[in-house]
């Protein structure tokens, strides 16, 4: 057994189609048309794709005099090397007993760190960051509050994320270690509600605030460059895991060596139903009080849309599969996501698009 693939690792993996102790430590490039499903580089374009786009899109704003969306490019990235290590190898930080052996990633077309960080799973970081951030910003949502705003970024990032992250188990772009009762469960469907909760809405929203309240504008000053927003984004990048990890306290108090599931599962979805009734409230005041719109920007006119469509793509191919599947499992094997909670997700993120182009539309022909 090597350090670097336990007989945890090994098992899932090797549902996955390859063998952990057969890897690259630092980096490995996979033909794209040679990779476990043909949605795996649509993936990969998807996610990468976007991140540049929204790179390009934050030092348009940089140069504008607006900092924050290059903070939130850069701050995601370094909450991910903060994070993403200790969950692959927990061993080495001497996390095994606390957290075991959590998922592995499949084999994409380029992967780092002994083959369990694909290159598109960097991407998603500030991709999604951006998505959230600019859909909430460009409503006008953050003239209420960094808090408010943040929010409503953590809700956007749920429904956006959650449509990728209940599909990724049926079409083997990762799996989950089903056996690790501490983290992996209570879950959703194929998903741990751990991360629905707290990867997926928490961790967003609080470097979102963490960002906008250390990176943005002094009142009167100048825009922060150079040193000054350099290691303001690095703070943030840093204090987001530990302020995520206050908010899985809760459901912790369920946990020890014989965790109460069910009572877990009530604690994390009362904190997800939360989530969704500050998210829905936030937009729909913010619709009454009839804020004004920030201008429009291409990235959050294009890329949530095509976002939205890809994933729907995707779901659809998948479909027949998720249909046919028993007590969960699919024929080939792989367990299904929540098909209630992704059409919720869908309908979620389909009205955060449908106020941001209509109600404008609406506000432009009254204007006129």
């Amino acid at each position: 057994m090597s350090a670097t693939c336990d007989d945890a690792a090994e098992q899932v993996t090797r549902q996955l189609g390859f063998d952990c102790h057969d890897v690259s430590p630092v980096v490995s490039v996979h033909n794209p048309f040679e990779l476990a499903s043909w949605t795996m580089p649509v993936l990969e374009l998807l996610i990468i794709g976007g991140a540049v786009f929204a790179l390009v899109h934050a030092l348009r704003r940089f140069r504008e005099g607006d900092p924050i969306n290059l903070a939130l490019w850069f701050a995601p990235l370094v909450y991910l090397f903060v994070t993403e290590p200790p969950l692959y190898f927990p061993e080495w930080f001497g996390l095994d007993k606390q957290f075991g052996f959590i998922f592995a990633h499949n084999i994409f077309t380029v992967q780092f760190m002994w083959d369990r960080l694909p290159l598109y799973i960097i991407a998603i970081y500030p991709a999604l960051t951006q998505l959230s951030y600019e859909l909430v910003r460009v409503l006008g949502v953050f003239r209420r509050g960094a808090v408010v705003g943040s929010v409503a970024v953590a809700f956007v990032c749920q429904v956006f994320y959650e449509v990728f992250d209940q599909l990724g188990p049926q079409l083997k772009w990762w799996a989950w270690n089903d056996a690790n009762q501490d983290v992996n469960h209570p879950a959703l469907a194929s998903v741990p509600m751990n991360s629905m909760v707290l990867f997926a809405s928490v961790s967003f929203g609080v470097m979102t605030w963490l960002v906008v309240r250390l990176c943005g504008t002094p009142e009167g000053g100048q825009p922060r460059r150079g040193w000054s927003l350099t290691w303001r984004i690095v703070l943030a990048g840093v204090l987001a895991p530990p302020a995520m990890s206050v908010f899985g306290i809760p459901s912790s108090i369920f946990g020890g060596d014989t965790p109460n599931v069910t009572a877990q599962a009530w604690v994390l979805g009362i904190e997800l139903g939360l989530i969704w009734l500050a998210g829905v409230w936030i937009l729909v005041t913010h619709l009454r009080r009839r804020d004004e719109f920030e201008p429009m920007t291409p990235f959050a006119r294009i890329y949530p849309v095509l976002y939205l469509v890809v994933m729907a793509v995707l779901w659809l191919t998948a479909l027949p599969e998720f249909l046919d599947a028993t007590n969960g499992v699919t024929s080939d094997g792989t367990p299904i996501g929540s098909g209630l909670y992704t059409i919720a997700c869908f309908i979620g993120a389909t009205a955060v698009l449908a106020v941001l182009h209509t109600t404008r539309r609406r506000s432009v022909l009254t204007v006129g």
